[in-house]
């Protein structure tokens, strides 16, 4: 780079034959005395050593030598100013190249140095050259640092010590030597040439941003050093660190054109800041949607609070995506679960909340709430320490009165319940690698559509994903792998769950999950479960199985289908219901079962693949479809497919409704339900009623409501042989458990018929 030849910039005094008008005896500023006429001063035409040149003796303490025209010192440039000088005759003076820095209209640049190396002359007739170098950056080899505020210089040298010799100066040169302090000439625009210090105290920030606005499409080079960036900064091109940076949390540090982790982690050096300061550029930054971590892993120590990364920001909701890294989890007691008792008070007509809470000032928002009473994921949503009341993100079925809770905080990668609210936030091509010291996400209060897609959530401490509110709302999970950390253990030793989420719209898809106590909690309707593959198995001779996916409402509105369910089962329950017994709503509907895959070995008989499990009684069956299903036992058959779980309600079968059971396929299960159900049976003597039973195919064991068809095969015949025409009549809901019919014929008779019957009406 030559600022003379690329941009024409004048640099070069006239020489002296031009005259002595322009060259002061002061600063060279305007007004200042000059050299024409004075009498200490004359042009020399010829001269052996220097052909035209200034003789002058010295007169004063410090003789000083300006030219009077205002020399631009440009940001990145560095001018090398040379003169030859000789003693003529009389005291040997020194000789240093100084100057004067001039900034923003006309005024003096202080502070700044303004004179070279001093060399003091030895002897007559001999030619001593001296120079200096100024520039704008303190770079190694740089004489005057000047820093961006000096705009021109005025040029020339002094003579000091002792007065009255005489000197000849040759004429004075001014050059560029940029180009001495570059790596690559033209596409680096260096901070230090804009006035950064890297000593890790001076604020670089104004460096940072003159140098990017100077950059025009170069890369913006921050060489070896430790840069401290007191404001925000936004850097619009290209930068390459060799050096730090540091800054304050809130400060934010904008990298528009290398906008990716790696970027990051050069200037921050270290992965975890780099990874949170990125997040924060993410949501404070309009020209990108994601933030690519380029492949790289980084290694977390404590909990992530995303909040606290983003001060600024409480709420957002524009599409944010973080994408193709791993955060893995170092051993740290950080990851150490925060366990608090307390007494509190609960009462269901005010359904989600504890009050009389004692110790709550100690009790975490986003700690599972666990005590007598309490269902499977529930959790501390708010609290107000004011008050002494917690918010819950869920009822508790049975937890009237006054008792002790647990309070557990588990820690998490990723924690974003300190935003109010997160919508359309996406983790894409990630990995969460727990490694058994701390869970995976915790999301926000409230929000929409949270997105987990294609990652791999790996060995959770606790949990995988959980939602102490409603972040959950419309949550998309599509084609991850949640990897148990218990693989190794039996079924009942279990304890951690992929996910839950509280609120409704979820859509769990194509995902795998390996040995958890649970897949999945859905606690809201209107999901869709579609694709996916669990497995909960042990290697116990008819061992316990836990739930696979837990539906925690009763009218759940819900598809699952195509899914791959090994060694667990559907619980549907209303576990999260305040007042569990039925008096008004749907009951348990609305739920779709369809083009599954039930598989299971090695299971006691009573296990089930589909099971219900109503928290109070009154509750029925109201539109509910299984269908398309295949239902396989290895190893040994097991009773049924589908039961009820009685522990504490049964289901009302004089209620049930709308229920389809058909074309599923049974192996190695003694009972194959349907709905309608057909039934063949044989009377071989004559009799008037005929009782006629399911045989235990009715689904859940219900009651056998209605009669849709009865149809003869081959004659019906009286005592005395003869054909029967006459049609019976049917009553209902017979039997001990009201699961058989009667058919009432006007005589005795014999014959056989086919029968269909159903749970519903």
């Amino acid at each position: 780079m030559n600022k003379a030849i690329t941009d024409g910039v004048q640099l070069m005094p006239p020489p002296f034959a031009n005259g002595l008008n322009v060259w002061s005896s002061g600063n060279g500023t305007p007004g200042s005395d000059t050299y024409d006429g004075a009498v200490n001063a004359a042009f020399v035409p010829a001269d052996q050593d220097f052909s035209g040149c200034l003789e002058l003796q010295k007169t004063d303490g410090t003789q000083k030598l300006r030219y009077m025209g205002e020399t631009p010192l440009l940001p990145g440039c560095y001018l090398q100013i040379r003169a030859r000088v000789k003693a003529i005759s009389g005291n040997l003076p020194s000789v240093r190249i100084a100057a004067w820095a001039g900034g923003s209209g006309g005024s003096h640049v202080g502070g700044v140095t303004e004179t070279g190396p001093s060399v003091t002359l030895t002897g007559y007739g001999e030619v001593v050259e001296v120079t200096a170098i100024v520039g704008t950056g303190q770079r190694t080899g740089v004489d005057m640092v000047w820093g961006p505020e000096a705009l021109y210089g005025h040029f020339g040298l002094d003579l000091t010590g002792s007065n009255g010799g005489i000197v000849r100066i040759d004429d004075i040169e001014i050059v560029d030597i940029t180009s001495a302090f570059l790596r690559t000439m033209m596409n680096i625009v260096d901070v230090r040439d804009f006035g950064a210090i890297g000593d890790g105290a001076t604020d670089d920030s104004a460096a940072f941003a003159a140098a990017d606005d100077a950059a025009d499409g170069r890369t913006i080079l921050v060489p070896e050093g430790v840069y401290h960036l007191g404001s925000s900064v936004t850097l619009s091109h290209r930068v390459e660190f060799r050096g730090t940076v540091t800054m304050p949390t809130e400060e934010m540090l904008l990298l528009q054109k290398s906008f990716d982790l790696p970027s990051y982690i050069d200037a921050f050096g270290n992965e975890e800041l780099a990874f949170k300061k990125a997040f924060q550029a993410l949501l404070n930054n309009a020209d990108h949607e994601s933030l690519d971590m380029g492949g790289r892993k980084v290694t977390v120590k404590a909990p992530i609070d995303m909040q606290a990364a983003v001060p600024n920001k409480t709420s957002y909701a524009t599409r944010r995506v973080i994408r193709n890294g791993q955060l893995d989890a170092a051993a740290s007691a950080d990851w150490d679960t925060v366990t608090v008792t307390s007494q509190a008070t609960y009462d269901p007509d005010d359904s989600r909340t504890l009050s009389n809470v004692t110790n709550i000032a100690n009790i975490p928002v986003g700690a599972l709430v666990q005590g007598n009473g309490v269902g499977r994921e529930i959790y501390v949503r708010e609290k107000n320490e004011a008050t002494q009341e917690i918010t819950l993100n869920a009822a508790l079925y049975d937890a009237a009165g006054t008792q002790n809770y647990t309070f557990s905080k588990f820690q998490y990668i990723l924690d974003f319940s300190g935003f109010s609210k997160l919508s359309k936030f996406a983790l894409n091509d990630m990995e969460l690698q727990c490694n058994g010291e701390c869970s995976g996400i915790m999301l926000a209060p409230s929000g929409l559509t949270f997105t987990v897609a294609d990652c791999f959530i790996s060995r959770p401490k606790d949990r995988g994903i959980s939602s102490a509110g409603g972040g959950c709302q419309g949550m998309l999970i599509d084609r991850c792998q949640f990897l148990s950390n218990e693989d190794s253990l039996d079924v009942p030793d279990r304890h951690t769950i992929a996910l839950n989420a509280n609120a409704n719209d979820v859509k769990l898809r194509n995902c795998r999950a390996t040995k958890f106590r649970h897949f999945a909690l859905l606690a809201g309707g209107n999901s869709i479960v579609i694709g996916n593959h669990f497995f909960q198995g042990d290697g116990i001779a008819d061992g316990v199985r836990t739930a696979g996916i837990i539906f925690a409402t009763d009218h759940t509105s819900t598809s699952f289908t195509g899914n791959y369910v090994d060694n667990c089962f559907i619980e549907w329950t209303n576990e999260q219901d305040s007042s569990p017994g039925f008096s008004s709503g749907y009951s348990f509907s609305a739920f779709s079962i369809t083009d599954n895959v039930f598989l299971s070995g090695e299971v006691a008989p009573w296990f089930s693949y589909i099971v219900i499990k109503p928290h109070g009684a009154g509750h029925f069956l109201n539109g509910v479809m299984v269908t398309g299903n295949k239902f396989r036992s290895l190893n040994g058959s097991i009773d049924r497919a589908e039961r009820v779980d009685t522990s504490f309600a049964d289901l009302d079968f004089s209620r049930t409704k709308h229920v389809s059971f058909s074309g599923n396929s049974f192996h190695a299960i003694d009972y194959q339900p349907m709905n309608p159900l057909r039934v063949e049976h044989q009377e071989n003597s004559p009799a008037q009623t005929w009782q006629i039973s399911p045989e235990g195919e009715l689904p859940f064991e219900g009651r056998a409501r209605m009669v849709e068809a009865v149809v003869p095969k081959g004659k019906i015949k009286n005592a005395a042989g003869a054909t029967v025409y006459a049609m019976p009549y049917v009553k209902t809901e017979q039997g001990a458990n009201k699961d058989e019919i009667q058919l009432i014929w006007p005589e005795p008779v014999e014959g056989e018929v086919t029968v269909t019957m159903r749970i519903d009406k």
